[in-house]
């Protein structure tokens, strides 16, 4: 266990975030849970197979909290949505990403923060990779966040990146959207067997999202309820608009 403690007081990080993470310094402190040492495992093989996209982990702190690297810089896009050139570079990024993943052995004991059950199981991926999540830096675009990194399949990973950095929703023209989206995918390198199986999963993942958001709210899981009531609605419109509109991202991807 490493110690790093609090030298330039605790700022509280603010938005959708889970209760208890603060900056201190050049450091993000985050409460641990069962997954936190499969995280920390995770976050070290990325450093070690040489992807920069994600924060170094640290070790513990003094009071046992998950100790990571702060990287400064843009959450989000500040005009609230990507041009088109930064939905390419994230796409290459993700594929980059899943790259460095698909190399991660779990320990044995391994236990992950299970939000969306996936589609099937082929490796560990971030299952969060949305612009809340992605931090433009100086060293190019860092991906935050990784509780709810666990077991999934590539395209289930993949098919809530393009929507999320795409911004693929219901108050886009459908022919923007399928040009944002096959934007990305071409930057991913997503071969082409494999496209007609992302299409119809963007609408399903959105849905997927929806119903967690749902049963978090029925049961009082912060901060899922939270993002419920806030987001709830832009969900279900999301999941319907993917669903309705399959055979153009379909043709757009060909």
């Amino acid at each position: 266990m490493t110690d790093h403690p609090p030298r330039d007081g605790e700022t509280p990080l603010v938005g959708n975030v889970t209760d208890g993470i603060v900056r201190v310094g050049d450091t993000v402190r985050r409460p641990v849970g069962p997954w936190t040492d499969s995280v920390d495992a995770l976050l070290r093989h990325l450093r070690d197979v040489g992807f920069t996209g994600a924060p170094l982990p640290l070790g513990r702190d003094a009071r046992g909290r998950q100790v990571l690297e702060y990287v400064p810089g843009e959450v989000g896009p500040e005009a609230g949505t990507y041009d088109i050139g930064d939905v390419a570079s994230i796409g290459a990024f993700v594929r980059r990403l899943h790259e460095a993943l698909a190399s991660f052995d779990p320990p044995c004991d391994a236990a992950w923060n299970v939000l969306i059950p996936a589609d099937r199981v082929e490796g560990i991926w971030h299952h969060d990779v949305a612009p809340w999540n992605l931090v433009r830096s100086a060293r190019g675009w860092i991906l935050i966040d990784w509780d709810a990194s666990g077991p999934g399949s590539r395209l289930w990973d993949l098919a809530y990146a393009a929507q999320a950095m795409a911004g693929l929703n219901a108050i886009r023209p459908v022919d923007e959207s399928a040009l944002r989206l096959r934007t990305f995918v071409d930057a991913y390198e997503l071969p082409a067997d494999e496209r007609p199986a992302l299409t119809p999963m963007l609408g399903r993942r959105a849905r997927a999202m929806y119903d967690m958001l749902c049963n978090a709210a029925d049961a009082g899981r912060e901060p899922w309820a939270r993002i419920y009531r806030t987001d709830g609605s832009y969900w279900l419109a999301t999941a319907d608009y993917l669903e309705a509109n399959v055979d153009a991202w379909a043709a757009a991807l060909r």
